[in-house]
Order: structure tokens, then sequence, then C-alpha cells
């Protein structure tokens, strides 16, 4: 059979599709007399913008519709008059939700008009290639476009067989998609790599796909779903990404001196923190929770193998959290490989320096690391296993060994007070040297979370996302089933509150790159001496002189301790201050900016250099933007995720 595996806008384009590498890989395994192509949509749509506008749509564009706008619907919109046979469909609904929202929609706009011809395209590219299989992978905002596609395909071959799978299959959301649209013949719900192969077998001898675990089929004018399967993939059982395909479409591009490509590897499914606790607000692992990892040894095999054949440095991880044996066997595997790696890697708030510092010799030039939150109300709330004293220790540790750090502050959890979050936001502006979030956003409600699954978690009310209304012509009772993100009455903080978190962490952002707070320790002989230079932005600049136990007190700090266990040790090294100096001093240093006080613990602020930091993010002159390390952020409930979880 010939097989085409199609990924459509949006996909990063710097990027390749992680899902079309390992299923291509996969069927050059289980079925080696099948022809497998590739269709790089997402390329292509770059490619088709910059040349339709002459130079005007550009990939900075790509990513602000994209990627920036995912929870505005803007990427899916583009499209939907091709889906629905009506430029106009949805045009006034997102010009109403645009002026309630001060949404800008004059690039998705833009874009808009060359959709249909694109799609015509696209089909005529695909169906000269005749393929009798065409399967597309769909996550966040690839449902619109590949569905367009799809139905185009079918008109002009209504023989052809199209497969949908990925992360915005998952679940009921793959039943609701099939049903809703007849020309899609099969939906693999779940992961891919044991669906797939099992589907294709029934497909060429022509039988009803009934055994095919998780399987939405059309029997005559019925849509069936298979009871889906508890069995996961095994981490032997994931192939290794073939990108060869993207490469050369990539190689070939006009858009080669506008984006820098990265390779994106797959260590591990699943989440072990999440096993135990799920995070309340988090949905991206879906339905496959179990964690499951390769082994150091094969994923450095896979890495060399990819970075040797590509020539490309810059690594994205797509692992939800980072398997914690990594760093005994992958990290010291990079670390000593002599390969100059830029890697993303997702990880835990909690990690010690030694393993931030492991992180950053392997190549680990940016990482994710889920703070998520400053204050430990919300940070309980949210089951995150961390303390906020915890969290402000890794921000400062990530300047000491000059790891780019992307995090948003998430607020709007049931049960948080206003009180709650007043001297986090007092304290804010003495964090100013330390990596930002890219901001504070109210949490969404997203499918398969705690939050939603339980609404004795405080979101009993629910409806499909409002920008749904502007994306698909479905009844809400089908959206309940298809779409990911939810619309529920704001809890939590309100108000000035709000106002203050959100201005606080703007002027954070704002202040942050001309901001320094260094520790010196002088050369000489005799007690203890720490200095302390200020050049933070909205702070004197000076520098402060500690001795003794002030001065050990300052270094104690560094792990974060609470006030008994400071003057404990401070008493175990001689010559302790009593209660009431500690207690006078620990205050004074918060004053000062020297330390962080959550309620519980204090923690020191200082670094111990000058941060190594590269520009600031900007728009570039092509349009492209850019965190520090040329990495994409990725945050659940707050920003748009790099990620593509599922194969399928």
């Amino acid at each position: 059979m010939r097989i085409h595996l199609v990924t459509m806008p949006w996909q990063p384009i710097e990027l390749p599709s992680l899902q079309v590498g390992l299923l291509h890989s996969l069927l050059d395994r289980t079925r080696p007399d099948d022809e497998v192509r590739e269709f790089h949509g997402s390329l292509r749509w770059a490619e088709f913008l910059l040349e339709r506008s002459r130079g005007a749509l550009r990939p900075g564009d790509h990513v602000a519709v994209g990627s920036e706008s995912i929870f505005d619907g803007l990427g899916d919109w583009v499209f939907s008059g091709v889906l629905y046979n009506d430029p106009e469909w949805g045009v006034a609904q997102l010009k109403e939700y645009a002026t309630r929202r001060g949404t800008d929609i004059s690039t998705a706009t833009a874009m808009r008009v060359h959709a249909a011809e694109f799609i015509d395209e696209s089909a005529s590219a695909i169906v000269d290639d005749a393929p009798d299989v065409v399967g597309f992978t769909s996550t966040f905002m690839q449902n619109i476009s590949s569905l367009a596609l799809a139905a185009e395909l079918k008109r002009r071959r209504p023989g052809l067989t199209v497969v949908f799978g990925g992360s915005n299959c998952d679940g009921p959301m793959g039943h609701a998609l099939h049903r809703n649209h007849r020309f899609v013949d099969h939906v693999v719900r779940g992961e891919g790599e044991y669906a797939l192969p099992a589907l294709l077998a029934h497909v060429e001898a022509g039988t009803a796909p009934a055994d095919v675990p998780g399987l939405c089929w059309w029997d005559g004018p019925e849509s069936r779903a298979n009871e889906e399967s508890r069995r996961t993939v095994a981490p032997g059982d994931i192939p290794s990404p073939d990108y060869d395909l993207w490469q050369a479409a990539i190689d070939a591009s006009p858009l080669a001196e506008y984006v820098h490509p990265k390779l994106v590897v797959e260590g591990a499914r699943g989440c072990w923190w999440g096993e135990k606790h799920h995070c309340t607000f988090c949905g991206l692992n879906g339905s496959a929770m179990t964690f499951r990892a390769k082994t150091g040894e094969r994923l450095w095999d896979e890495v060399d193998r990819l970075v040797r054949r590509h020539r490309i440095l810059d690594i994205v991880t797509v692992d939800n959290i980072i398997d914690m044996a990594y760093f005994k066997d992958f990290l010291p595997l990079a670390a000593d490989s002599g390969w100059d790696l830029r890697m993303h890697y997702e990880v835990k708030s909690n990690l010690t320096p030694e393993q931030l510092e492991l992180l950053a010799r392997a190549g680990s030039v940016h990482i994710q690391p889920g703070i998520e939150s400053l204050g430990n109300k919300a940070l309980e709330l949210m089951d995150k296993g961390v303390s906020a004293a915890r969290n402000i220790r890794t921000l400062r540790e990530c300047e000491n060994h000059s790891l780019t750090c992307s995090w948003n502050y998430l607020y709007g959890f049931p049960g948080e007070r206003a009180e709650d979050y007043a001297p986090v936001i007092d304290q804010m502006p003495a964090l100013v040297h330390l990596q930002p979030p890219g901001g504070a956003h109210r949490i969404q409600l997203e499918r398969f979370s705690p939050n939603f699954a339980d609404p004795a978690l405080g979101f009993h009310r629910r409806q499909p996302a409002e920008m749904y209304r502007h994306v698909y012509d479905l009844p809400e009772e089908q959206l309940a089933d298809l779409v990911y993100l939810f619309d529920t009455p704001p809890a939590g903080i309100g108000g000035e509150t709000e106002a203050r978190l959100k201005a606080a962490a703007r002027d954070w952002y704002t202040g942050h790159p001309s901001s320094t707070l260094v520790l010196e320790q002088p050369d000489g002989d005799g007690e203890e001496v720490l200095l302390v230079h200020d050049r933070r932005h909205g702070w004197p600049h000076r520098s402060h002189r500690l001795t003794g136990w002030r001065a050990a007190a300052l270094r104690h700090l560094e792990a974060g301790r609470t006030r008994p266990a400071l003057h404990r040790l401070l008493t175990a090294d001689g010559n302790p201050p009593s209660a009431e100096e500690l207690g006078t001093w620990l205050g004074d240093a918060v004053a000062l900016g020297l330390l962080f006080d959550d309620g519980r613990s204090y923690v020191s602020l200082p670094t111990w250099h000058v941060p190594v930091r590269s520009v600031e993010r900007t728009r570039g002159a092509d349009g492209t933007t850019d965190g520090p390390s040329g990495a994409p952020d990725n945050g659940p409930s707050g920003a748009p995720d790099h990620g593509e979880k599922a194969a399928g």
C-alpha cells in the first residue's frame, strides 16, 4: 500500500513532527513492503503564505497565529471557512469576540484569504501520488486544517482511506471527531504504535477493525468506538524517529533563512509525579498517565544518531517530566560526548543544585521546571509537592548555572485568598534579578485534568471555551466531547489582587534584563566576609557587607531553612545570635531584598556571579520570536505547549 503521513498547520515550522517521524519508522519496520511518504503541510503553508503575500506574511506571523493565539483559536479559524465551504463562516463571530476581548485578528484575517487555495493545492499534491491511506496527526490547533484537507481528498477520491490520530483524538474527543465528520474513516484514540499496524492490516484485507482497541470506525451509517485498551506502549516498542524526509523538505525550503531547525526526541511518556499526585490543572497527559522511559543509553544513542545524521545540535525533548534515572546515565553521556548540544527539558522544580549543574553540563540550556507559583497555598491547591522557597531556590540556581528557565505564574484556584498573594506580590520586586514568569495567567479548565474530572475541586459549571464558537459549526453537546479547553466561572482571586499580581509580573519581566544581585567572598584570612552587590532595577545600587554569623546565615539559607532550623545550624557553628537578634536580622534582610520569606522558610536571593544572558526576547526583523535559548516556551494552562504528546 501507499501511505501518506500528514502534519498540517500549526505544527511549529522549525520542528519535525515527532508523530510522523515515529510512525514512518514504525511502518518501515512492521510493513516493509509499503511505500511511506510525508506531507509537511505546516512548512508548506508558511512557504505558501510567504509567496502569496509577497513577503508580507513571514514565519514569525505563523508563530503568532499558530502558537501565541492558541487560546483564541485563530489558527483553526483561518481554515474554518474552507471546511464549511463558506468564506464568511465564523467571520462575524470572531470579530465580535475580538472586539470584546481586545484581540488582534489582523494577521489571521490576512492569512484566511489564502486558505482555500492552499487546501486545493495540497490536495492536488497528495492525490497526484495516488495514496491508498492518508494519516493525519492532530495536536492543539491542527484539527480544522486537517479536516479541511481530508474533506477535499475524500471529495476527489472517495475510495481513499482517511485516518486521524494524535492528542486531539484522545478519549471522547476522538469519537466526537469521527461521528461528526463522515469523511474521516478511522480515528486512532491513544497511542498509535500497536493500533496503526493492526488497522492497516484490516484496511488491506477489507475487514472490519472491530478488534483494534480504541479505534473509531464506520459500521454502515453508525460510528463505532472500540473500547480503549489499558495497555500502554512499552518503551522498547517506541520507535526511533525518522526525520530524513523532513530534513530534505526544510533544506529545499525558501524558509531556510528564516528558521533555526531543531530536532525532537522522546525519552519518556506519562508523568511519574502525576501517577502519585496529578497536578490539578494539568490535562497534558490525556488518558496515558503511566510513566515509561527508554534507558538512558538508548536515548543517548538516538540523540547521537540524529545529531550526526542531521548535523543539528538543538534538541527539544517532549517528555512531560525528566526520568530521574537520566541523571545517572543519559545526562552524563551527553555531558561527556563533546557535542555542544542545546537541549530543552521539562523537569520538576525540586532539583538539587548538583542536578541543575549536570543539566547545564549536558547542554540543557533551556528548562521548564513547572514552577507555576511562589505561594505555598496555591502550590498546595495545585498538588505540586514543592514549596515556594524551593521554587525560589530553583530560579536562583538556574541563574548560577546559566540555564534559561521558562515558566508562567498561574492563579485562579478555588480556595485561594487575597491574603495568600499579598506577601508574595510585596516581595516580587526583590526577585527582579531572577528569571521572570512569561506572565500571570488565570488557569484554563483542561480536559483530563483533575479540575475537570472532579467537580468537587470547585469547577462545577463548565462549557466548551467560547473560542470554539468561531471554529466549529457544531452544537454544544458535540463540542462538549470534542474540545480540550472549557470556560468556567472564575475562581480564586480577582479584582485588585489579580491586577496587582499581573502588574508585578510585568514589572519583573521588564526590569529583569538590567538586574543583578551578586554575592562575592573576598580573599583574606580571619572571619568570613560576604559582599552582596545590588544592581537591581528599582533598588538603590549599593553593596552590603556581612560578617560573622550573618554571613554564615546567608550561606545556610541558600538551601532554604525555617527560623528554628537556621538557629540550630548557627548554634552548631559556635557563637550563635539570640533568637531575638536572629529574628531582627531576618526581617531586615527580607526588607533589603536579600532573602525571600514564604511564610515558613527563608531562602537567600543573591547569585554567585553575574548570569550569562543573551538578548532579551524580542520580535526580530523577520517577525520571528524566540526565547534566549532558542527553544520554544511551553506550559499548560498559561502558554502554548510545544510538545507532541502522543503518537497516533
